[in-house]
């Protein structure tokens, strides 16, 4: 439950500051009650953008309040605590990413949205984990193809498009990359009959599918999706039962979003603390001082917003990292 003072407080400043409050679906629990629109980073970047207030508070990681800064240039974009970083942006650098483009000439760039808006000026087209295979689906199947930066999904993509002239970057999100198969299978065990939902980038993606491959698991129960298709698909469950393999806040979203389903985390200490920086008391502070405000210069912010736009123009809009 969210403290009524501290509740009456923030959307008071709100009002005050003519701010929307957007909160991904990792946050503190009393951060996503308290947000006019909880979601994944790309859902929520696309609201900022089309939203009529003129300050976004991004309860998010930084990359996320970028990418919002990116697509709402005109609007003030804040993040209660610009330290909110990410360890799968911080995987690959622009200086990283222009050697590689070197090594092959003529490859498009696809990078994953969970990059720097550095990165992001320097790639061709952006994609979700909804819309990877779309996106290098999209790209002539002669084309070289480096993807960027997160290994797990990118091998995802691969399978799944059996292109062999993809490159995948070697880089991870800790968290996900700390959901591996050996938990899968144990909790599969221990919950017979459970629907699982797998996010891409998490280590045990390829054991899902092995799980599904050798009857372990019936196919259809085994769900590799993003943050809000999770959301999605849980409001139509018709499960008892669901292991999550993601970071665990997701599960506030999912339980409010069917509260008679039981929804179990893979990994109960999946959680990354960078998105739990953002606290009650960090968010009454940016809204009453206006701190942290994200800037993004003009000329890295006009190269990231063609690829993030192709990104949104292609395949399956909706759902975001």
């Amino acid at each position: 439950m969210v403290d009524t003072d501290w509740a009456d407080e923030v959307r008071a400043l709100a009002r005050e500051r003519d701010a929307v409050i957007l909160a991904h679906n990792y946050q503190l629990p009393e951060i996503q009650d308290i947000a006019d629109h909880t979601g994944d980073s790309l859902a929520l970047s696309r609201l900022a953008a089309a939203s009529e207030a003129s300050t976004i508070v991004f309860c998010g990681v930084h990359f996320m309040a970028e990418t919002a800064k990116i697509l709402a240039p005109d609007k003030t974009v804040l993040i209660p605590d610009a330290a909110a970083g990410c360890s799968l942006a911080d995987s690959i650098t622009a200086d990283q990413l222009r050697a590689w483009k070197a090594e092959h000439p003529g490859a498009v760039v696809v990078s994953y949205v969970n990059t720097t808006a550095e990165v992001k000026a320097e790639t061709d087209i952006c994609c979700t984990s909804s819309n990877a295979v779309d996106v290098v689906a999209s790209i002539p199947a002669d084309t070289e193809v480096l993807f960027c930066p997160d290994q797990f999904l990118g091998a995802h993509v691969k399978r799944l498009t059996g292109r062999d002239n993809m490159h995948i970057w070697a880089g991870e999100c800790h968290v996900h990359a700390g959901i591996n198969g050996d938990q899968l299978a144990e909790r599969v065990a221990a919950v017979p009959g459970a629907e699982l939902y797998i996010h891409p980038e998490c280590g045990c993606a390829t054991s899902a599918l092995y799980l599904a491959g050798e009857g372990v698991v019936p196919a259809e129960k085994v769900k590799v999706l993003s943050t809000g298709d999770m959301a999605t698909a849980a409001r139509h469950t018709s499960a008892t039962a669901v292991l999550v393999a993601t970071e665990v806040g997701m599960l506030h979203q999912l339980r409010r979003a069917a509260p008679g389903v039981d929804f179990q985390a893979v990994n109960e200490r999946a959680s990354c603390r960078y998105m739990k920086m953002i606290t009650p008391e960090k968010l009454l502070r940016s809204l009453r001082e206006g701190t942290d405000e994200v800037d993004v210069p003009t000329a890295t912010a006009d190269a990231a917003r063609a690829a993030v736009t192709r990104m949104i123009s292609i395949g399956h809009p909706g759902g975001g990292e």
